[in-house]
């Protein structure tokens, strides 16, 4: 942390929430800093200590926001007894760093990473609606245009209503772009109309594209990247 910030961005950049939460912790006298109780609108400077609840946090010293091609095979997990490889294996070790959002251990493609609380929780956010792509192949093959108008209108699942944002059939699936990320919505919503996917790959998530990057590979994301995911959900 190069200059100032407010403290409620402090506290989402550390990761102790979103930029709401934060401000509810510090209305309700949580927050100290320099052992002073804070008030909305403190500013925290270099070398200032904050608290929250008594415990010491701190706020990354540098932005980072990593791309990673995840592989088949890999859980978006830091710690699993169950799992063979973690997506941990694949990446640096860096402090706090984290998902943005999940593919299950079958899925493949784009996996963003950061160390940035507030970023996460607005590209995860329903409703920052950030579009994901996916590419995915179907035990049915290539999806006929009528089920993607099926898609795009909407189906029932369990934990309610789904619908894609954009569906176009493709050789032996179809490339499907979502505006949210229940879990394993785009498995569950093809089962629902009758095409279970046999592989998903994710392409796309906001503006930063899977490219060219290897499977297992993972890339620092540029300044115009970043500066590119900020202005998405607001940040910037």
């Amino acid at each position: 942390m190069e200059k100032p910030l407010r403290l409620q961005a402090f506290l989402a950049r550390a990761g102790v929430g979103s930029r709401r939460q934060a401000e509810a912790l510090i209305r309700q006298g949580r927050v100290r800093v320099n052992s002073e109780v804070a008030q909305l609108g403190t500013k925290v400077a270099p070398g200032d200590v904050v608290e929250v609840d008594g415990r010491r946090v701190e706020a990354p010293a540098e932005r980072v926001v990593l791309a990673l091609h995840k592989p088949r095979g890999y859980t978006t997990t830091r710690h699993d007894p169950h799992a063979a490889h973690t997506v941990y294996e694949l990446l640096p070790e860096i402090p706090g760093l984290h998902p943005v959002g999940r593919l299950d251990r079958d899925s493949e493609g784009l996996l963003l990473f950061t160390n940035d609380g507030a970023l996460t929780f607005r590209l995860t956010h329903p409703r920052f609606g950030v579009r994901k792509v996916y590419r995915v192949w179907t035990e049915g093959g290539t999806l006929p245009e009528a089920v993607c108008q099926r898609l795009l209108k909407g189906v029932e699942l369990e934990d309610g209503p789904a619908k894609a944002l954009a569906c176009r059939p493709a050789p032996g699936g179809a490339i499907l772009t979502l505006g949210e990320g229940r879990k394993r919505e785009v498995r569950r919503m093809l089962q629902r109309v009758g095409y279970p996917v046999r592989r998903l790959l994710r392409l796309q998530v906001g503006p930063i594209r899977l490219g060219d990057l290897p499977p297992g590979k993972w890339r620092r994301l540029s300044e115009r990247e970043v500066k590119a995911l900020l202005r998405l959900v607001g940040l910037e």
